[in-house]
């Protein structure tokens, strides 16, 4: 029989959770903040608060996910037009490289004032916090075509679809790739910071909030673990994207 063998990446949460046991579970340290990790485990299952857990985390997967691909629609579109076009690049580009120097958190209180506190508001702040990332490295990825190709297809007179579908998008995919997975990390950043900022509606961030107005650390806890549970299954899902679609690159 083939041992089990415990992945290296999973060192480090087994000796936390082995010294959270060791340490708190048994009373060898008794504070308010610190709760026993089986209350944390058990929540989500056992209390009634607890179980709002996992509609918080449908909620927040929905808006990420529309905020998600709009911004990086926006982001391969206008990165493209930008690659392509000197007349585009002077009249958007410095607006664009700009408004990407204003922190990421900075946007909410001008977007409040502009859309409300509903769903919009967090969604177009996703948009925002995914847009960057894709449009950066769109940019760069058309700006990084050979000469060479361009003279190919200039040579056998590819018009401008069959050029984009041909040339542009193959040449600059590992890099819409690369702005894909950066902006899934921002997006799902974004998406649990304007819940909590903005309180209203569920949400992750809004769970954690309404734990923290009760202190309730086990709730607190338990949100934390499955905002990080869900972030690294966003970066999963990029590197498969990956694999799938540029296999070369594990190599």
């Amino acid at each position: 029989m083939a041992e089990a063998r415990i992945p290296p990446g999973a060192w480090l949460p087994l000796a936390i959770g082995a010294a959270w046991l060791l340490l708190i579970d048994t009373g060898a340290i008794a504070h308010p903040l610190m709760v026993p990790l089986h209350e944390v485990l058990a929540a989500p299952f056992v209390d009634e608060q607890g179980r709002q857990i996992w509609s918080a985390a449908a909620s927040s997967l929905v808006r990420v996910a529309l905020g998600f691909l709009i911004g990086a629609s926006l982001g391969i579109a206008v990165g493209v037009a930008v690659g392509l076009s000197r007349p585009a690049q002077l009249a958007v580009a410095p607006t664009v490289h700009g408004l990407r120097q204003v922190a990421l958190f900075a946007w909410i209180p001008l977007l409040t004032a502009w859309f409300g506190n509903g769903d919009l508001v967090k969604i177009v702040f996703i948009s925002i916090s995914t847009f960057f990332p894709v449009f950066l490295n769109t940019e760069q990825g058309v700006r990084g075509i050979a000469p060479a190709y361009r003279e190919v297809a200039a040579i056998v007179r590819l018009g401008p679809w069959l050029r984009l579908r041909r040339l542009v998008l193959p040449a600059i995919l590992p890099s819409v790739l690369t702005g894909v997975e950066l902006a899934l990390l921002t997006a799902w950043i974004g998406t649990v910071g304007s819940e909590y900022a903005i309180g209203t509606g569920r949400g992750i961030g809004a769970y954690l909030a309404t734990a923290r107005d009760v202190f309730r650390m086990d709730l607190v806890l338990i949100g934390v673990l499955v905002m990080a549970l869900v972030g690294y299954g966003l970066s999963r899902v990029a590197q498969l994207l990956f694999l799938r679609l540029i296999p070369w690159r594990s190599r």
